[in-house]
């Protein structure tokens, strides 16, 4: 599969996620504003991916800046900082690109900070790509040859810029010679399971069954599931986790039925900022993403909708969070505390 997100020295090219799979649209973008309407449409997604465009989309603001003054210069690049910093709330992987991004402005000359900023978005993205690849290597040791794995919604290179992170365990684990299958709900209302997840699985070619969302508890308590794992775009200190909305019931699920209920995120996806998942804003959509299908109204017309885009899963249904840094147990706060020594 070809690279979801790519610097081409001057522009950024990126994989329309929102045309998946019926048709594979790469954008070239040179202007930042198209790459903050892109993470707010939803044509980049997924907490690393997201953190990778907005640094390299800071980049190119700065290069965009046509000022030989530096006070000016520098007033100009808060401007596109702010900008990104107003396209998605939960995500804390953009936030921390944010802050990166905004270190990284310093330099005796315009010209030596906008070349500071390139590079530091280059090195984001590179340690965002070998910590999916370690943080995969470590979670395929938890899966067992034959299992059948349960995902929910889409946690592989789309969403990560690098390797994946659910997904990437799977692939591993794969790689490692186990025979390995995949429940994938369709999680809506955007439907990036059935859309993305099976779409990238199907190209590794691993055997994929695709159920609506409420199908899970139904396998589960017939015992065609083995364990659970998905991504995180927000994981507290304490260890509570926001992912897709959907994931908490899962979790709910899982342990009712014995299942271990895996997370698998970049240490970079962990907020120590926040002592419990309560402190996460949780981003609210347009109701039409419920209300329609691909601009198909599957509703009255003039139904009110909620849409919430994620929830929080408290950390006493989860069995452990894979990072690259190690596997993680209880008790959390704790091992966080030990395993992450920086915090946003």
């Amino acid at each position: 599969m070809a690279e979801a997100i790519r610097w081409l020295d001057g522009r950024l090219r990126i994989l329309d996620q929102s045309r998946l799979p019926r048709e594979e649209v790469f954008l070239d973008l040179d202007n930042y504003r198209d790459v903050v309407k892109a993470i707010k449409e939803m044509k980049v997604r997924g907490a690393p991916a997201i953190g990778v465009a907005a640094a390299y989309g800071i980049a190119l603001g700065a290069a965009n800046i046509q000022t030989r003054n530096k006070g000016e210069f520098l007033a100009q690049l808060n401007q596109v900082v702010e900008a990104f910093a107003a396209s998605r709330p939960t995500a804390v992987n953009l936030f921390r690109a944010i802050t990166r991004m905004k270190e990284a402005a310093r330099g005796d000359s315009i010209t030596e900070i906008k070349r500071s900023l390139v590079n530091e978005a280059r090195r984001i993205h590179k340690e965002e790509l070998s910590a999916t690849r370690k943080l995969s290597r470590l979670g395929a040791e938890l899966i067992r040859d034959g299992f059948r794995i349960l995902t929910h919604c889409n946690a592989g290179p789309l969403a990560t810029a690098g390797y994946g992170t659910a997904l990437g365990i799977i692939k591993a684990a794969k790689e490692q010679g186990k025979k390995v299958s995949v429940f994938v709900t369709e999680t809506r209302p955007l439907l990036q399971g059935a859309r993305l997840t099976t779409w990238e699985l199907m190209q590794e070619g691993i055997p994929v069954t695709l159920i609506t969302d409420s199908m899970a508890g139904h396998f589960m308590r017939l015992g065609r599931i083995d364990c659970v794992i998905v991504g995180a775009d927000r994981i507290a200190a304490n260890g509570d986790v926001a992912n897709k909305v959907g994931t908490y019931p899962l979790a709910v699920l899982a342990k009712e039925n014995k299942i271990p209920f895996y997370v698998a995120a970049p240490t970079s996806t962990i907020d120590r900022s926040l002592s419990s998942g309560d402190k996460i804003p949780i981003e609210e959509r347009s109701p039409e993403e419920v209300t329609h299908i691909q601009g198909r109204p599957i509703a009255p017309e003039g139904t009110r909708a909620a849409n919430p885009a994620f929830d929080i899963t408290p950390h006493r249904y989860i069995t452990a969070i894979i990072t690259e840094k190690g596997i993680i147990g209880k008790p959390y706060a704790q091992k966080i505390r030990e395993i992450v020594s920086t915090s946003l």
